[in-house]
């Protein structure tokens, strides 16, 4: 029933991995006569040695018989197991039974095996799984889990909620421009600050739906639980749920995730071992919910959200021990409007998916949870989500690795990366951008004795029951916590606040692709120069930023990436745009003023990966068929127009995608008139 692995400890324990093959995980070899080809049919970079797994997620070939058949799917599933006999002796002499779980939505099956499978059984019955021609895919179906916050201490927490938003203020400075500004509490200098305050002259959040897959969410007298019914509980496992018997429940609501007790511990089939310790509820849901726009605002009381006139439409698919893929890739179709069988259509679709939840093991365009993700952003919904706290790349997690996410690192209050985030490592872009996650230590140093608050953490309404919870307004507090699951709420909300302020304007919302691009393009460069092998993506969350060019944003409808093409992105003398992306085909303009009497211009495209080209045109935009300079013909990234008596006037500089590119900077260089 369970996977052995522990879910919430302080910081998540980091396991440094190599891959032989890609598909298998340390310690497990594929036999000899496996192809590549069978190898890419099968993922199990999620499986450790310390697991135990007895859940599968099988996909087959659309046409084949075990597609629509779950008689023909277990029969398939079976004939595995003596054929998985052959590669591990424990597999023939205890063959394990097995038996169907369901369909998922999308479109995969969900088989259980009567015994739990050691690391190297599960590889080898996958594999022999993956053997058959009418299988596409199988994988672990293995537990995720609340990115592991690390908590503020009690003593620095508010005693008990004042009128007038007492807190809002002196705790939520992450909410203020990153412009250096002292702190009012710490009179710290603030440059990890998401400018929240920027993006509310334009935006609140009314008429968007932000849908929060995590721990549920609790009553509270400061939090806006209006669409708490409206969502739904898709933890099917009751030991993971803690309701009395197996299947899914209407109502998004947190019953408590504590570990704490026999029942819970790893020798009893739960998640409680020496490296991860017993813990009492979290409420990490509702704190999420409340950042993101939940939190009440202007009212008298507590806190602030930052899409506070937003809905959030909890979804619980966290419980005890964490919550399985394929509950969690459930949720993420629902959410988004998509249908689930067994379970009644979501009548309030959500623009924009919050996911502050990860674990181990890497997320190809085949997995389960990228096909969830590919369905919800068709349907129209930015997926957000958290790198991780294992402070190590963030594609050796899921989903944070998954194509079609935005995923978001923790900066601190000085705007660096906080000593838990995960991040890209030379060469990668699966992390977007940064925001605030609460840096914990004074000038978020890696260590120390003494926490910085509250600049140090992220605050927000929780619950002060250990178990479950206790009723508002005796129940309700707040509480501080810093990680990745802390900064991906901020850029949720500002996702939230730019689609609002389309809805306001009469325009059309944006699509999830657009969005991204508009968050990059936005984003702050760091007052502290990131480290060139921990480096967090485009920059720090600007929402008041992104709001605004979200209103200013017209897709090209034209031709080119077929209405994608990235908005238009302005340049800066001498500053580096890092981390620019982009489709084969896709035209990226940037725009560049540049004054009566400069010198030497130049504009250069280099690293990353892929091949663009550059077309320049001083007045008004430029193309691949009408631009006065262009870049020399050839293949790359490095690419440089050079113009040695510019005119006076805007210069717009197209990048187009001679093939699909990433991680590429583009910068512009004048001599300034003195």
């Amino acid at each position: 029933m369970m996977n052995s692995l522990g879910i919430k400890g302080l910081l998540a324990a980091s396991i440094a991995m190599t891959f032989a093959v890609s598909a298998f995980a340390v310690g497990v070899t594929p036999v000899a006569s496996a192809s590549p080809t069978l190898v890419a049919k099968f993922n199990a970079s999620a499986l450790r040695s310390e697991g135990t797994y007895d859940r599968f997620i099988v996909r087959y070939v659309d046409g084949s018989t075990e597609k629509t058949s779950q008689a023909a799917a277990l029969q398939n599933v079976k004939a595995a197991v003596s054929r998985a006999g052959a590669m591990r002796a424990s597999l023939s002499s205890s063959a394990p039974s097995v038996s169907y779980g369901r369909k998922l939505a999308t479109g995969s099956d969900l088989v259980t095996t009567s015994r739990k499978l050691t690391q190297d059984e599960a590889a080898a019955f996958m594999q022999s799984i993956a053997a058959d021609p009418a299988v596409a895919h199988v994988a672990p179906d293995v537990l995720r889990h609340a990115i592991g916050d690390i908590k503020a201490p009690a003593n620095l927490s508010p005693t008990a909620f004042t009128p007038n938003d007492p807190y809002y203020a002196a705790y939520q400075t992450d909410y203020l421009p990153g412009d250096g500004t002292l702190t009012p509490t710490g009179k710290v200098a603030n440059y990890g600050g998401v400018n929240a305050k920027g993006a509310w002259d334009l935006a609140d959040g009314t008429g968007v739906i932000i849908a929060v897959i995590d721990t549920g969410i609790v009553k509270h007298a400061d939090v806006n639980t209006s669409l708490g019914d409206a969502g739904y509980d898709f933890i099917i496992d009751k030991f993971v749920s803690g309701r009395t018997a197996d299947g899914r429940v209407s109502g998004g609501w947190d019953l408590g995730d504590w570990t704490t007790g026999n029942t819970y511990k790893a020798t009893n089939g739960g998640c409680v071992d020496a490296n991860n310790p017993a813990e009492a509820s979290s409420w990490h849901g509702t704190h999420v919910s409340s950042a993101s726009g939940a939190e009440l605002t202007n009212n008298g009381i507590g806190m602030a959200g930052i899409a506070y006139n937003a809905r959030v439409l909890p979804i619980r698919a966290l419980g005890h021990c964490g919550g399985y893929d394929s509950d969690i890739n459930d949720a993420i179709v629902w959410a988004a409007g998509g249908h689930v069988d067994g379970v009644p259509d979501n009548q309030n679709p959500a623009q924009v998916i919050n996911m502050s939840l990860g674990g181990d093991g890497t997320c190809a365009a085949d997995d389960d949870a990228a096909l969830a993700i590919a369905k919800a952003n068709a349907l129209g919904t930015t997926v957000v989500v958290a790198a991780g706290n294992d402070g190590e790349s963030a594609s050796l997690s899921s989903p944070s690795s998954c194509p079609g996410v935005i995923t978001v690192a923790a900066t601190g209050y000085t705007s660096k990366l906080t000593f838990y985030s995960n991040y890209n490592s030379p060469g990668e872009s699966v992390v977007a951008l940064g925001a605030f996650g609460g840096g914990v230590y004074p000038n978020d140093a890696t260590s120390g004795t003494a926490q910085q608050n509250p600049e140090g953490f992220a605050w927000q309404a929780i619950n002060t029951g250990t178990t479950t919870p206790k009723a508002s307004p005796g129940g309700d507090t707040y509480g501080g916590m810093a990680g990745t699951s802390q900064a991906t709420p901020h850029v949720t909300a500002a996702v939230a606040l730019m689609q609002s302020a389309r809805i306001s304007a009469g325009l059309p919302l944006l699509k999830p692709a657009e969005v991204l691009s508009i968050l990059k393009s936005t984003a702050r460069v760091p007052n502290v120069t990131p480290d060139a092998a921990k480096t967090f993506g485009a920059g720090i969350l600007d929402a008041g930023a992104a709001v605004a060019a979200a209103v200013a944003y017209v897709p090209d409808n034209g031709g080119g990436d077929g209405g994608n093409q990235d908005t238009t992105i302005p340049l800066t003398n001498g500053v580096v745009l890092a981390n620019q992306s982009g489709a084969a085909g896709s035209s990226t303009v940037y725009t560049l003023n540049v004054p009566a009497g400069a010198l030497a211009l130049t504009l250069r495209t280099l690293g990353g990966t892929g091949n663009v080209s550059i077309y320049v045109k001083a007045g008004s935009a430029a193309s691949a068929t009408d631009y006065d300079f262009k870049s020399a013909v050839g293949t790359g990234t490095a690419k440089s127009v050079a113009i040695s008596r510019p005119v006076a006037a805007t210069y717009y500089v197209t990048v187009v995608g001679d093939a699909a590119y990433s991680g590429v900077s583009v910068s512009a260089n004048f001599v300034a008139p003195k």
